[in-house]
């Protein structure tokens, strides 16, 4: 819903960095909320490059658990405060590299139907809802160990939230992250405020007054704080529905980014003040995140180009009732790694030199892939272990699981079947690592796979009745799902038209 945008608010202080630059007190640093989750190999592997998750999340309820008032709630145009929950509404991944001459966004459609793991009784989910699902679960077992602060429980919740997506997104696109910044719903509307609102470009005019609140004529106009929550939330009459919001949310960062540099913001005392506080009081950052070294890096590198992209969608569907988008997890990885300019194929070999016994599962795979697969490995240097099957229902995604001391093993399998998720288990012996595969399973050709081949197929019935995981690619008169083409702009560039 309305947070959808939460993370294009977090993602200006991050392509704008500028406005840190004036601004060095150390209390800038020391008053953002901090949450430990990113994994140190990350850190590791992009060097000085960044990989940022900007999280938005659907949320009517602050930092610590409690509603936001009434008066907040009326101006959001966002229901009562039971609504939204803690979905991750907005999704944005962000690469800045060293060299600071590009940067690349890649905003995440929030129904695309993915895998997950660590959520109990879920396997795949939309990838908005593998935050509350964690948060639930996490809540559920601290309380179960006897946790009653309501501060602390959602706290935690939230890390573990955070940790989960992740995790998720990690496993889509074959990238690791090493910086997350979360905004919820009232930090869109702190900023919008203090920016004395947005301007914004329609295509037609649109009118949608009983969900979003989004009543407009069609061409360039200026929005208020409330208003312009509601040209973000808007996915109601829209030709490419929840795309096209996400088209908005590009536009709408765009402008914003433009407004902070033209409105003065930057350079005057008070309201950059005003910027950090609600920024300190909105946003939580992952920890070790210099933000004052960040900003003052990207601020003396003056107007870098910057290309919003959206995830490719293959098709839509519906799973247990609820529309969803079906994803080619490879084709987004390949997508992701090439934009980020990181390298596209998998290795073929592992880098250090295997300790572990690798067991594998073929668990609605190819059958004989698993076979073909433990032999392979064995030639790779990876001791071989058990093959079998199972064929309980419990694996519907392909995963990696690995007993202590064997991580390191765990990640390089992980890069060489192509991102397949890598998770710690007390059920996986010391020194073991057990790969299941599923029917989301392609056997690399360097490992023994067929090489693809070509195919005509039909498109799938406009009724989304195809399962989630059907190959058949759509027509453009079955709703291809449109990504958008690419936003290429620059701070302070003009703002494009959006549907």
């Amino acid at each position: 819903m309305g947070s959808r945008i939460m993370a294009a608010a977090s993602a200006v202080i991050v392509v704008t960095g500028t406005g840190f630059a004036y601004y060095t007190e150390k209390s800038v640093n020391n008053g953002f909320s901090r949450a430990d989750v990113i994994n140190p190999e990350d850190n590791a592997a992009l060097g000085d490059d960044m990989n940022i998750l900007l999280i938005g999340l659907d949320t009517r309820k602050d930092q610590n658990g409690n509603d936001l008032p009434k008066d907040i709630l009326d101006q959001l145009h966002a229901g009562d405060g039971e609504e939204g929950g803690y979905n991750a509404n907005s999704l944005i991944l962000v690469h800045i590299p060293k060299d600071l001459k590009k940067i690349t966004a890649f905003s995440i459609p929030r129904d695309d139907y993915v895998p997950v793991t660590g959520i109990p009784g879920y396997d795949h989910a939309k990838i908005k809802e593998s935050y509350g699902l964690a948060k639930y679960y996490a809540e559920q077992k601290l309380e179960a160990q006897g946790v009653t602060d309501k501060v602390e429980l959602e706290h935690k919740g939230r890390e573990a939230g955070q940790k989960s997506v992740l995790q998720t997104v990690k496993a889509v696109t074959g990238v690791p992250i090493n910086r997350v910044a979360e905004v919820s719903l009232v930090g869109f509307y702190d900023l919008a405020n203090i920016l004395g609102g947005v301007d914004v470009c329609l295509n037609h005019a649109v009118d949608d007054e009983f969900y979003s609140g989004a009543v407009f004529p069609a061409g360039p106009q200026h929005l208020d704080a409330a208003n312009a929550l509601s040209f973000v939330r808007q996915r109601h009459e829209l030709e490419n529905g929840d795309l096209d919001r996400t088209h908005r949310q590009q536009a709408f960062l765009t402008s914003v980014a433009k407004q902070l540099k033209s409105s003065g913001t930057l350079t005057n005392v008070t309201r950059l003040q005003q910027l950090i506080t609600a920024a300190q009081k909105d946003i939580v950052l992952s920890a070790g995140w210099d933000v004052l070294d960040f900003a003052q890096t990207l601020g003396k590198a003056g107007k870098v180009p910057i290309e919003f992209q959206t995830l490719p969608v293959k098709a839509y569907d519906t799973v247990d009732g609820q529309d969803v988008n079906v994803v080619d997890l490879a084709l987004i990885r390949s997508t992701v790694r090439t934009a980020f300019g990181m390298q596209t194929d998998a290795p073929v070999a592992p880098k250090t030199t295997p300790t572990s016994t690798v067991d594998v599962w073929n668990a609605g795979a190819n059958p004989g892939d698993a076979g073909k697969l433990s032999t392979a490995l064995a030639q790779k240097g990876f001791t071989e272990g058990t093959v079998a099957s199972d064929t309980s229902g419990q694996y519907s995604a392909s995963t990696i699981y690995y007993g202590s001391g064997a991580d390191t093993d765990a990640g390089q399998l992980s890069d060489m079947l192509g991102g397949i998720p890598s998770v710690a288990s007390k059920n996986v012996a010391a020194g073991h690592v057990k790969v299941v595969l599923s029917s989301d399973f392609t056997l690399p050709e360097a490992l023994g796979g067929t090489p693809p081949t070509t195919t005509s197929v039909a498109p799938p019935p406009k009724s989304g009745s195809t399962a989630a995981g059907a190959t058949e690619t759509p027509s453009a008169d079955d709703g291809v799902p449109d990504s958008g083409k690419p936003v290429t702009t620059s701070i302070g560039d003009d703002i494009p038209c959006v549907n």
